[in-house]
């Protein structure tokens, strides 16, 4: 250190002319000094002292990136010291359009939208100059708000992925073999869902009685280590957490309202055309037209792969994950607080087909007595006694040499190596945050019954004597695979869901 001090002194001093300014800011250790002492507004008025400064911070990459890590500390972002290409690269653009965008109040955009779609309908002569540089400068600020968030997420999985090698290799360089993966125990396994509001008196003393065991296995399997917050791994966000859906915002103001027309659904696939991150979407992330406002989930669409897709309005007045997307693809908490919930209902609606353990809730039904308890308008408790029809199943972590070849859909692929494939979805395999026991909940009478049995698919119970009546439609059928997860109940390791019937659907 100290020869290093040493030799940027003896070349200030053998340099011809004076040290300025600009000579100082290049220095990257000088800068990193420099810029603990300097707010984000000080660091602008020192760019804008001269060119020369601007175009050394522009382009010399350390010192760029000694003034990323210097203003997105506090979202977790670290320069690119991996092997391999960075995916995103930032600009100092990118930061100052990005700390000009959270500055701003969410409802802001919403105003400024809605006073330019009101500016469209007067003459261009009689509109208001500044605000189309207004609606340019939010554009510019959603996109490098996406950027950010996206060069994130490449981060904490990159991170990831370097730490995961490493133990793996240290693991075979001590002992001579891969160790095998170990049963977590509740000590040990960090959740990979958030915490439930609350574990009911029933789900922790009544449950152990009525769980229905299944009965091919008596013991619990085992779970894997999924994503747990490891020694090691510094990644630390508040914009983006692993196994969860990052929120990406856009601005595109739409004069139909909340509801976006096709075109501006369009717009908004052109908006993350301009951020420059098509490539980097994946399906299941969700891109907030921060525009149209902030209430419920309106704005909120869902990229499938390769296009914007809209909410699924049927059960929720909010809206709910398209039932394209297959919920077993991601992991149980994946939306949580980015699709928001129903005012009436904080338990998600997750489309899943239960077909493929069919035979297994078969044999685990039970008739069970449940208690819970209510509230009265009038704010009083009381116990309620009802019956319900409950089962089990267990989705098992596939042996890590076993290959499993998807059935329709693949295209000819090769097997996949320990995954399990989602039936009916094309190349789509079942989360591991899924792995453990299901309890499938549905009310105590015989409809309830007869729509379980359905659910589970021909041949998992004896046929019903059936009334002539009309075929089975493609709208029943996806009926049947509607759940909401029961958040209450839920834990790492055992998730209940409950069937949802047809006399919910809103639309």
């Amino acid at each position: 250190m100290l020869a290093r001090a040493a030799e940027r002194e003896k070349h200030r001093v053998t340099k011809d002319g004076p040290f300025s300014l600009a000579d100082f800011v290049s220095d990257p250790e000088y800068l990193k000094m420099f810029l603990e002492y300097l707010s984000f507004y000080d660091w602008c008025v020192l760019a804008s002292v001269s060119r020369v400064i601007r175009v050394v911070m522009v382009q010399k990459r350390e010192a760029r990136e000694e003034i990323l890590e210097r203003y997105l500390r506090t979202v977790g972002y670290e320069r690119w010291m991996w092997e391999g290409v960075e995916p995103l690269s930032l600009s100092l653009q990118d930061l100052s359009d990005y700390m000009r965008g959270v500055s701003t109040p969410t409802h802001e955009y919403a105003r400024i939208s809605g006073l330019y779609v009101q500016s469209l309908s007067i003459h261009p002569d009689s509109r208001d100059p500044s605000m189309l540089d207004t609606v340019r400068a939010l554009m510019a600020s959603t996109r490098a708000y996406t950027r950010v968030m996206l060069r994130l997420r490449a981060q904490a999985e990159k991170e990831l992925a370097v730490y995961n090698a490493n133990l793996k290799k240290n693991n075979i360089s001590l002992n001579g073999y891969a160790s095998p993966v170990r049963s977590a125990g509740p000590t040990s396994r960090t959740s990979s869902r958030a915490p439930s509001p609350t574990y009911s008196s029933f789900s922790h003393s009544h449950s152990q009685h009525h769980l229905p065991q299944p009965s091919s296995q008596q013991h619990s399997p085992q779970i894997p280590h999924v994503v747990p917050q490891q020694q090691g791994i510094t990644f630390r966000s508040p914009l983006f957490r692993m196994r969860r859906a990052p929120l990406l915002r856009v601005f595109v103001p739409s004069p139909e309202g909340d509801w976006l027309s096709d075109k501006s659904v369009l717009e908004c696939e052109a908006e993350c055309r301009r951020a420059g991150v098509t490539n980097l979407l994946r399906m299941g992330d969700v891109v907030w037209d921060i525009a149209v406002g902030d209430e419920g989930n309106v704005g909120r669409l869902v990229w499938d792969g390769s296009y914007l897709i809209d909410l699924d309005y049927t059960y929720s007045p909010t809206g709910e994950l398209p039932k394209y997307m297959p919920a077993l693809a991601f992991p149980p908490s994946y939306f949580h607080r980015v699709i928001r919930p129903s005012p009436t209902s904080n338990n998600p609606i997750m489309h899943i087909d239960l077909s493929l353990w069919g035979e297994e809730i078969a044999a685990n039904l039970q008739l069970l007595q449940d208690r819970v308890r209510t509230e009265t308008p009038q704010g009083a408790y009381h116990n309620v006694v009802r019956w319900v029809h409950r089962s089990s199943f267990v989705i098992r972590p596939p042996s890590r040499h076993s290959s499993v070849r998807v059935t329709g859909g693949n295209n000819g692929k090769m097997p996949v190596m320990g995954r399990i494939p989602i039936p009916g979805a094309d190349n789509l395999f079942v989360d591991p945050g899924w792995y453990g026991t299901i309890v499938v909940e549905t009310e105590g009478t015989n409809e309830s019954l007869a729509d379980l049995q359905d659910r589970c698919g021909p041949g998992a119970f004896p046929p019903r004597v059936r009334g002539a009546h009309a075929p089975v439609t493609q709208a029943q059928v996806e009926n049947r695979k509607v759940f909401r997860i029961l958040r209450e109940k839920s834990r790492p390791g055992e998730i209940w869901i409950k069937c949802v019937s047809v006399k919910e659907r809103l639309l």
